[in-house]
């Protein structure tokens, strides 16, 4: 049989060529061919007759059913995956060295390992390294099975000979195909590797965890079509210097996206934290000004989360607008709003806003906290005591409403909060016991408020 060859293939145009070039020969576009594997022709012709396998359905006919799932024994990381792991699934993880990942992943499959079998594969590291991490982990690892291997055929043979339910694949980036001769880790490596592991998950059913690596700017690496072919992407984030951990799923064909699952770092490994609102609140004193609590929500879990402000005044042409763990250039903008339809001024002003805990925050739920807490700031004032705040700011200064609001005041009662600035629409039908709620239309009707 023909064996399978290696091609350059250009991005822009699709050109092929059998040896790598500056300049695509086809469309004349710079570096823009990348090594990619092509599989040889059959005989008799590409579209020669087949014969029909599969019958064309309504969709009407087709059953829906529930995926069946593989608890994790973690319940932060089932949160995120949606339950569990599904069968057949492939699953990619990514994070910052060191943010623990292969740590997190060691941990499940020696839990997973009481009842089902698993395979652990590591290509960063030896097997003696894996041994002493599980040791450190106090974890059973007596049903784990461990390969320490590269090779993607070898990986292959391994996987449907052992026939595990759950695989480690650590990391994807060390994974290679002979079939090409670049690195491991280049963009032809990284793709043809994952589409090999992908294509064996679906038709063995066995569910294959992948480990990717991040580039400096927090994505992951290697080529985007990779979290295309992929059933569920899942990110780790927070400070590698913080004890805390969080994932968040960005894609799940088989559940919710934007689930946050918080973890804290102990010296036994991860363990989950079931209220990281307390914890995220743990060290606010409410006397402080700058400081306005938010509730956020995370996929299904509303979230409460300290924001803090800095205003001071600037030296220099130019005033310094930063954030951490928001966006930067929504901040300008919320700045032009405040000027405009409150009267506040901050154009000689440096800005500096952090959500604390290491948590990013991308719903514009933030937008009515942000700027009480800058108000409290410049006033040198702090906000009433027992205070939580939601809502989006528009342009012309409205405050609009936010999904799931009573989901939030709940929460916030919870947690012993007694008052509460949000959207008129967002104003509960029935009372929250133990909580005073204010409901604003306009955004200078809520810094009256909190005068």
């Amino acid at each position: 049989m023909a064996r399978a060859k290696a091609a350059y293939v250009c991005g822009d145009c699709g050109a092929t060529s059998p040896k790598w070039q500056g300049q695509c020969p086809g469309c004349g576009a710079w570096n823009s061919l990348t090594e990619t594997v092509i599989e040889p022709a059959k005989p008799g012709g590409r579209y020669e007759a087949l014969s029909v396998t599969s019958s064309v359905q309504t969709l009407a006919d087709v059953q829906a059913e529930e995926a069946p799932r593989t608890p994790t024994g973690i319940e932060e990381l089932d949160r995120v995956l949606g339950g569990g792991l599904v069968h057949g699934a492939v699953v990619l993880i990514g994070g910052d060295p060191g943010i623990g990942k292969s740590t997190l992943l060691l941990q499940a499959l020696a839990t997973i390992g009481l009842s089902r079998k698993v395979l652990y594969v590591t290509g960063e590291e030896s097997a003696a390294q894996v041994a002493l991490r599980a040791s450190r982990l106090a974890v059973d690892a007596s049903a784990v099975r461990l390969l320490a291997e590269i090779r993607l055929d070898q990986i292959i043979a391994t996987l449907k000979h052992e026939a595990p339910d759950v695989a480690v694949i650590d990391s994807i980036q060390t994974v290679y195909a002979d079939a090409l001769n670049s690195a491991p880790g280049s963009v032809a490596q990284v793709r043809e590797c994952a589409a090999q592991l992908t294509r064996v998950a679906k038709q063995t059913g066995i569910t294959i965890v992948m480990v990717g690596h991040v580039t400096k700017e927090g994505a992951l690496a290697g080529p985007r079509v990779l979290e295309h072919i992929v059933d569920s992407v899942l990110y780790f984030e927070g400070d590698t210097h913080s004890s805390f951990r969080m994932i968040r799923a960005i894609k799940n064909r088989f559940g919710a996206v934007n689930e946050l699952g918080v973890f804290a770092m102990t010296d036994r490994g991860l363990r989950g934290v079931s209220n990281p609102s307390a914890i995220f609140l743990s060290s606010r004193r409410d006397d402080v000004p700058g400081s306005c609590v938010l509730v956020t929500q995370e996929g299904t879990r509303p979230l409460l989360v300290e924001i803090q402000a800095l205003v001071d005044d600037t030296h220099a042409p130019q005033p310094r607008r930063l954030t951490v763990g928001l966006e930067q250039n929504r901040l300008a903008m919320l700045l032009a709003v405040l000027h405009r339809h409150a009267g506040i001024a901050c154009f000689d002003q440096d800005v500096f806003v952090n959500a604390v805990g290491g948590v990013k925050i991308a719903e514009p739920a933030a937008d009515l906290a942000v700027l009480l807490a800058i108000v409290s700031s410049l006033r040198n004032k702090p906000l009433p005591d027992k205070l939580v705040v939601f809502g989006e700011v528009g342009l012309g200064g409205e405050v609009r409403p936010v999904q799931r609001g009573q989901e939030r005041l709940r929460e916030a009662a919870k947690l012993g909060f007694e008052r509460a600035i949000v959207p008129l629409a967002n104003r509960p039908k029935q009372p929250v016991e133990g909580m005073e709620i204010i409901a604003v239309e306009r955004l200078e009707q809520a810094v009256d408020a909190c005068r």
